[in-house]
Order: C-alpha cells, then sequence, then structure tokens
C-alpha cells in the first residue's frame, strides 16, 4: 500500500470524501457532524493523506494540527470495496508516525457512539487510544465519543 499526501484534487478522492460525508450523515444527526467536506480539508493546519494498491484508492487520512504539540485525527475512511483489509489500520500508523515526528506529544479524535461506529472505535483502542472528554471546540454530544493518546 502507497501512502501519499494528496492535495484533494483527483475524482478518486473527491468520490471518496464524498462517500464519506454521505456515510456520517446517514448516522449521525447534523448537529453532531464533523466530518469535513473538501474545502475544509484544504485548510493549512491539515495534512491529507490518500492510501493506494496500484491505481486504485483504497482509503484516506488527515491530521490537524491544533498546537504545536497537539494534534487530530479527522477523515479516516476506507473505500467500501477495501473493508477488513488492513486499510485503516495502515493509514491510523502513519498518522500516529507522522505526529511523533512532529513532535506532538498527544493525538485526539471525534468519532460516532452509535454502533456503526464500533470498529472505528475498536481500532483506535487497539492502538491505545482511551476514552476522554470532549477537546478543542468539541463539548459534550450524546452521539460523539473522543478519544485521546499520549505519544
Amino acid at each position: 500500500m502507497d501512502i501519499k499526501l494528496d492535495d484533494l484534487t483527483g475524482s478518486e478522492v473527491t468520490a471518496l470524501i464524498g462517500e464519506h460525508l454521505q456515510s456520517m450523515a446517514l448516522h449521525s444527526p447534523p448537529e453532531s457532524m464533523h466530518a469535513l467536506n473538501l474545502e475544509e480539508l484544504k485548510k493549512p493546519e491539515i495534512t491529507f493523506w490518500s492510501a493506494w494498491e496500484q491505481s486504485e484508492l483504497v482509503g484516506c487520512g488527515a491530521l490537524k494540527e491544533l498546537d504545536g504539540e497537539y494534534g487530530e485525527i479527522k477523515s479516516m475512511r476506507t473505500s467500501s470495496s477495501h473493508l477488513r483489509k488492513g486499510v485503516a489500520m495502515r493509514i491510523l500508523e502513519h498518522i500516529i508516525e507522522e505526529a511523533k515526528r512532529r513532535g506532538y506529544k498527544r493525538l485526539s479524535l471525534e468519532t460516532g457512539s452509535m454502533d456503526a461506529f464500533e470498529p472505528a472505535k475498536r481500532l483506535y483502542a487497539s492502538f491505545g487510544f482511551q476514552y476522554c472528554k470532549p477537546f478543542s471546540d468539541y463539548i459534550e454530544d450524546p452521539n460523539s465519543v473522543f478519544m485521546t493518546k499520549e505519544l
């Protein structure tokens, strides 16, 4: 699998982000949906990667810098045709390594509390992420869970 920096202009990536946003809208009420659209993902504090198997897009993920020592995982998504193949694990490993390289001391994330998000929560827990209180600009929300990891 080749994980590379992405400028979010390719049609495959555009489609995968669209799939991600549709899925989030399906499982989360609008006031609890924190997924970023293409324009939001292009902000300077966000680094976005796409993951490829030959010429096929298999997933994506992003890292948002909250401050010089703190990052947030955003837009983790595996293509629906590549679920349960280790794509998310590899992208998460890549993001954690980049956060360490940058000198971050903590990495956090927000995900849904509903059953549809159980695989994501299990993945994050397997990497040592623990449940925590809301961070950054998030507030308590019964539709969200927050997880964090010391690096």
